[in-house]
């Protein structure tokens, strides 16, 4: 459901002001008109005193109530003229006072507002530190305070296993495939030996490229906290250049066109982002005549990375899953198993680190299924600032 666009800018500040203002009118209007009910009651009262005191005649009589009753109206013309002159100009006063006194009630506001914004930008060291008076709005910022640094305290947290747990992890699967080398490289061993080492020595590398994806995805899903220029055509020539190689074993031809599309981020996860896409585009394709198209180009104010393959037919509901942790098509061959180039049927985890890694930039990713077979990705993260000129001083 999306919600209605007013033709006004809708803000805290301006509603506060037409309160002030629209209170003030309703208070002053209440004035006038109690004033002008008060004022009319007196000169009617007046009216009739004088006209029971005294003898006069009729005609003289009649007279004097025409001349006060012309000036009765005249007082109250002139009254009502005076009266909306002033509540105007009173009015007008009151809106910009309003205007002023909101802007300095929501200034604490606008810090805690600002402080969020840097927060989600991946500072979580950030803090509001309102200082005045306590108040709703001091109380506000203190609970804001409180809950980011229990944020700050669980995420170090997550960090620290995260860099103990690649240690812990990836130490036995090491040790493992360096004891199965080395079987395999002992000259007494027999066929069977080296058949059951190799299946070993594939299951274990299985293994590996698992753990290691899944702490690249959690260390994606933490935030970027350091983010250094970069340019995403160097990083997608960089991949498609070392993915040559797989890409010919598998009878896949590489195309790029690669503009320059400059942004701030953590290079090590837009690599494994990129690598991660190509390295689909080539297993997932077809036995013959199939190609993988790799493109960079700043789009709007943003930066956007696709990858175009062949390859089998992608039914249009069965994209979303494909960016869940182990979800595969399961009516989808790997050109690149079938090929013989890879023992790995792979963890499942190739796209979901392609989303959370955009994600972590700012960024999305989205994907479609192309005429005829294959897939259409394209991420999109913001751009970053233009490459400096040279001799600019």
């Amino acid at each position: 459901m999306t919600t209605p666009r007013h033709w006004w800018p809708s803000t805290i500040r301006i509603r506060l002001t037409l309160l002030y203002a629209g209170a003030f009118f309703v208070a002053g209007l209440t004035f006038v008109a109690l004033s002008y009910l008060y004022l009319g009651q007196t000169l009617d009262h007046e009216l009739t005193v004088r006209g029971e005191v005294g003898h006069l005649s009729p005609e003289a009589h009649d007279a004097i109530r025409g001349q006060f009753q012309r000036a009765r109206d005249d007082s109250f013309n002139a009254l009502a003229a005076a009266s909306l002159i002033s509540l105007g100009v009173v009015g007008l006063v009151a809106a910009g006072s309003g205007w002023l006194l909101a802007g300095q009630a929501l200034r604490p506001l606008r810090q805690i507002t600002v402080t969020a914004r840097r927060i989600a930008d991946g500072s979580l060291h950030e803090r509001v530190a309102l200082t005045g008076p306590s108040d709703e709005i001091k109380e506000l910022a203190d609970t804001f305070d409180a809950m980011l640094e229990r944020l700050d305290r669980s995420f170090d947290g997550q960090r620290r296993f995260v860099a103990n747990a690649s240690h812990e992890l990836r130490t036995p699967l090491t040790i493992n495939r360096t004891l199965i080398e080395v079987a395999l490289g002992n000259p007494q061993a027999d066929d069977s030996l080296r058949q059951l080492g190799a299946r070993l020595l594939a299951v274990n590398q299985r293994h590996e490229r698992l753990v290691d994806g899944l702490l690249t995805l959690a260390s994606s899903e933490q935030g970027v906290a350091d983010r250094v220029p970069l340019d995403l055509a160097d990083i997608a020539r960089h991949i498609t250049t070392e993915s040559d190689g797989a890409a010919r074993k598998a009878g896949v031809a590489i195309r790029t066109q690669l503009q320059p599309a400059r942004t701030t981020g953590d290079p090590v996860l837009l690599e494994r982002l990129t690598h991660n896409l190509v390295d689909n585009a080539i297993r997932y394709n077809v036995p013959e005549h199939g190609w993988v198209a790799v493109a960079t180009a700043v789009i709007d104010r943003g930066v956007e990375l696709t990858v175009e393959n062949t390859g089998p037919p992608v039914p249009p509901y069965e994209v979303s899953n494909l960016f869940e942790p182990f979800r595969r098509l399961p009516s989808t061959e790997r050109l690149a198993d079938a090929a013989g180039t890879s023992t790995d049927r792979g963890a499942g985890l190739g796209l979901s680190i392609v989303r959370s890694v955009a994600h972590a930039h700012g960024g999305d990713v989205h994907a479609s299924p192309r005429q005829g077979g294959g897939l259409v990705i394209r991420v999109r993260i913001p751009a970053g600032p233009p490459a400096p000129l040279w001799g600019a001083g």
